[in-house]
């Protein structure tokens, strides 16, 4: 499995280029800015991105859904699809929540493919499984795949906490 983590956007947030090592298929998850980074990224690994996917709505986590999308599909055969919960639908077209913090983001287009809890993706040979996590926000998920033990869990796991839940839709006691 290829894991690359990259810092984007304005507050630095973990963005992660995941791919099948055998068959170079891969995916974007959280990109919250820096779209030229993460191209590099792809191009470094001579990647195809079959999905970007968001784990939650807020603007650093989607801040580069739109530029992200159209330049990717017009170096690939297949353009990706944004991914994201239903739940999250919603606030990827408001910009994020980015007004909250007096900030400017351009809104998200709307997910290709709404995820639900217990759903696969496949990339190449890895399955990912949507875990629905919310608390944080609504829509959150985790990504996890068993076979690398791997979870990518957005904002609801943090080194030494969790993510915070005094946003609009936030929810300490469902997180």
């Amino acid at each position: 499995m290829i894991i690359e983590t990259l810092v984007v956007g304005q507050i630095q947030t973990n963005c992660y280029v995941i791919a099948d090592a055998k068959t170079r298929q891969g995916a974007v998850v959280d990109p919250g800015g820096n779209a030229d980074m993460i191209l590099k990224t792809v191009d470094k690994h001579n990647l195809d991105i079959g999905y970007v996917i968001n784990t939650h709505a807020h603007f650093d986590h989607m801040l580069a859904n739109a530029d992200l999308v159209r330049m990717l599909s017009s170096r690939q055969k297949t353009a990706p699809k944004l991914a994201a919960h239903l739940d999250a639908v919603s606030l990827l077209e408001q910009g994020g929540g980015a007004r909250w913090f007096g900030l400017w983001a351009a809104r998200s287009p709307r997910p290709d493919l709404e995820l639900q809890d217990g759903a696969e993706l496949a990339i190449g040979t890895l399955l990912m499984r949507v875990l629905h996590t919310p608390g944080h926000s609504p829509g959150c998920i985790c990504l996890y795949c068993a076979t690398e033990k791997m979870l990518f869990g957005g904002d609801v796991l943090f080194r030494d906490g969790v993510g915070r839940t005094d946003l609009p839709g936030g929810d300490w006691d469902i997180l």
